[in-house]
């Protein structure tokens, strides 16, 4: 059972106990993330948690950093959410302050040197070539383009080339010194440790007076979308890369739930429709698979997947009938139970370890403000009826909320908007 509490100065502790493992994680994260950046400093979020790594003041080196974290056999990692960032270390129970100490020290601390800004453009730069590169990486930020038009949903996490060459440290510091606020900050604490040394721990180390922060807000998105709608980017490449999908429910949404069963049936495993049609009965793919992307205002269902080239318009056919299908007839009383079997043994198996405890607890309180234990969500999801799906089905699939963004070698877009038809 997890337990809360808040600081002074605004920050908030989560505490969930493992004592059933000899390691623990402690993980920060922040409501920073893509889509609070203007498009003047699109990236700008990725790129802190790239510079805070590179030394503070009394680690004046990424090597300082790491060198002492390995000493250890600690894990450590950041990354960067189109509404999040978040920073962890996992480490023996025994050294946990350490964990503490270098998470505070490279987040209120790190110093952000002009020369490591210069090298740390070249490095985005070239994880950007690589995304770019990697067409089952781009398309689906293809996808979210087309999906959310015009929106910082639809901005790239780590921003366009010609900002990351150009924004400035000056730029860079006042973002930081904005959203790195403890008020912003939830610091979530999973594994084997004592309640109030934790709480000492963060008092220590994150406890400082700070400014307390307005609520950080963003722009909701609100689709208008009205007929269907494709992307393409041309590349002569011998597999067919797509993304198929709709807008569809934000986290808070109660109809999330039916959603997380249709897509396990219709693609999120080896015994799901589209894998078994798509790819062991015809053979057209080497991976197919269907999935949510979900915010706190809106989300996407999107069916991705690497296809034939010269059989991508029958793919795409079966893929939609599939989806049609499921509108019109609905799921069977076995795929509706093997599916809530089936989350609940990810569930059950991804909670075996203190990183992803601590990244369950810290998500939902930053992004919902609100935590469901395992075991309330799992009564959830196993609430869902036939109907319920149904009924989200017949809400969602429609022809004029499809989206498709495809590369490979193709420029027409008018013979994949003939497809896009139930």
């Amino acid at each position: 059972m997890y337990s809360k509490s808040k600081l002074k100065n605004g920050l908030t502790l989560i505490t969930a106990p493992l004592p059933e493992t000899k390691a623990v994680t402690v993980l920060v994260v922040l409501p920073v993330g893509s889509r609070y950046e203007t498009k003047n400093i699109n990236g700008v979020s990725h790129f802190i948690e790239h510079l805070v790594f590179k030394g503070t003041k009394r680690r004046p080196t990424s090597l300082d950093i790491s060198k002492e974290l390995d000493s250890v056999g600690a894990e450590f990692n950041a990354y960067t959410a189109k509404d999040h960032t978040g920073y962890h270390i996992k480490i023996a129970a025994d050294k946990i302050e350490l964990a503490f100490d270098v998470l505070a020290d490279i987040i209120f601390n790190a110093t952000l040197e002009p020369v490591e800004i210069a090298k740390e453009r070249g490095v985005i730069l070239e994880e950007i070539n690589m995304y770019r590169d990697n067409p089952l990486f781009y398309v689906q930020q293809l996808f979210e383009q087309t999906i959310f038009p015009n929106h910082s949903l639809g901005q790239l996490i780590s921003g366009p080339k010609d900002v990351i060459k150009k924004i400035s440290r000056a730029q860079i510091l006042q973002y930081k010194n904005k959203f790195y606020q403890p008020s912003n900050m939830v610091v979530t604490v999973a594994g084997n440790f004592g309640q109030k040394k934790v709480l000492n721990l963060t008092k220590k180390y994150f406890g400082q007076k700070a400014k307390v922060n307005r609520p950080v807000k963003f722009l909701p998105f609100k689709t208008k979308q009205s007929k269907p709608q494709v992307s393409l980017n041309f590349r002569q490449t011998e597999q067919i890369q797509i993304c198929l999908g709709v807008p569809s429910y934000s986290l808070i949404n109660p109809k999330i739930y039916p959603l997380y069963l249709l897509a396990v049936i219709l693609g999120g495993n080896m015994s799901s429709r589209l894998f078994i049609n798509v790819r062991e009965k015809y053979g057209l793919a080497y991976y197919i698979k269907s999935d949510l992307s979900s915010y706190q205002d809106i989300g996407s269902f999107v069916i991705q997947a690497g296809l034939d080239k010269d059989r991508i318009k029958q793919a795409i056919g079966l893929i939609l009938a599939e989806l049609k299908n499921i509108r019109e007839q609905g799921v069977t009383v076995k795929e509706l139970s093997r599916a809530k079997e089936f989350l609940k043994g990810k569930l059950i198996l991804g909670l075996e370890d203190s990183e992803n405890v601590a990244d369950w607890y810290s998500k939902q309180e930053l992004l919902i403000n609100k935590i469901d234990t395992p075991q309330q969500q799992l009564k959830k999801i196993f609430a869902v009826s036939q109907k319920d799906i149904k009924k989200v089905a017949a809400e969602l699939i429609l022809d004029k909320k499809l989206n498709l963004s495809l590369i490979g070698p193709f420029k027409q877009k008018a013979e994949f908007e003939k497809l896009l038809k139930f």
